[in-house]
């Protein structure tokens, strides 16, 4: 049975709006979508076999996976919220990865369970095993232990502050493959400032931005200005047995004698410089609109 919609003048809208019609289209494109999902994971059995005779590798393609979640967050519109579109591509792609190699993801929740848990859900889903770990230290020892599983840790870990990234530096210890979340923006419903970590990857991983860390004897507040100046971030810094310990993001094309030379302008001769990982370019999204905005323009 059809019914005429109804502007507020009184007038039938058109066209006519059948709502059987509109379900049997919702349920039609809910059967193509599952189909497609079922489609790629045939796909990933093929992958497999093909990894399999060419002597395995990392399922983990960080840089590929920022392409792939840039290219959604550019294209999407309509009243949908793109939380839930990055939240389904989210799940899919670390589904998928956890099809082709099962893994675990350990995380600090010291500073707090519930916000690291959402982040958590939110970037990995539900079938990939949460591991809690009380410390960064806990979780870096988990993943150097493991056979692949990837680590959480909070940039800022409040009280529990403690030079974590040191234990990044040695060339066989974990480092970092990416920062979350990736589409940047005010709302994020998973917003926690967090890295991911995993054992080294000879391949795929995505250097636009490079961590450091930096040890020196004691603070100069010329830094900042400098490090800023060539397009990094201080993002932490905590005393250590060497004096203090700085956690430090550059751009990828930064060398790092260049990098080096910002030091010792800013009067820190004695520096000690060690690349601990490295993360894809954060797509920022300014903001989305609600629901209610998108309905009011159309």
């Amino acid at each position: 049975m059809s019914a005429d919609v109804k502007s507020p003048s009184g007038s039938a809208a058109d066209p006519v709006v059948d709502l059987a019609t509109l379900r049997v289209d919702i349920d039609r494109i809910d059967q193509d979508m599952h189909e497609l999902l079922i489609e790629r994971s045939a796909i990933i059995d093929k992958l497999i076999a093909i990894k399999a005779r060419q002597g395995g590798g990392s399922a983990f393609r960080p840089g590929r996976e920022a392409d792939m979640m840039r290219r959604i967050a550019m294209r999407h519109r309509g009243l949908l919220p793109l939380d839930t579109v990055e939240g389904i591509w989210r799940i899919i792609i670390s589904t998928f990865t956890y099809v082709q190699a099962p893994y675990s993801v350990h995380v600090d929740t010291a500073a707090g369970d519930a916000m690291m848990r959402d982040s958590a859900r939110f970037h990995f889903g539900f079938t990939v095993p949460f591991i809690p770990h009380y410390g960064a230290l806990g979780v870096i020892d988990a993943v150097q232990a493991s056979q692949g599983d990837l680590g959480m840790v909070r940039m800022d870990s409040g009280a529990m502050a403690q030079p974590w990234w040191h234990r990044l530096a040695p060339p066989e210890a974990p480092k970092i493959i990416a920062r979350l979340p990736f589409v940047e923006r005010p709302d994020h419903p998973a917003g926690v400032p967090a890295f991911v970590l995993s054992l080294p990857l000879a391949e795929a991983a995505s250097r636009d931005v490079v961590i450091y860390e930096a040890s020196i004897l004691r603070w100069r507040d010329a830094l900042p200005e400098l490090i800023g100046r060539a397009g990094g971030e201080i993002l932490g810094n905590v005393g250590s047995e060497l004096g203090l310990s700085i956690l430090l993001a550059m751009p990828g094309n930064v060398p790092l004698a260049d990098l080096k030379a910002l030091f010792v302008q800013a009067g820190h001769r004695d520096v000690r410089l060690a690349e601990i990982g490295s993360h894809a370019a954060r797509h920022q999204v300014h903001r989305h609109p609600a629901p209610a905005e998108v309905s009011a323009d159309t």
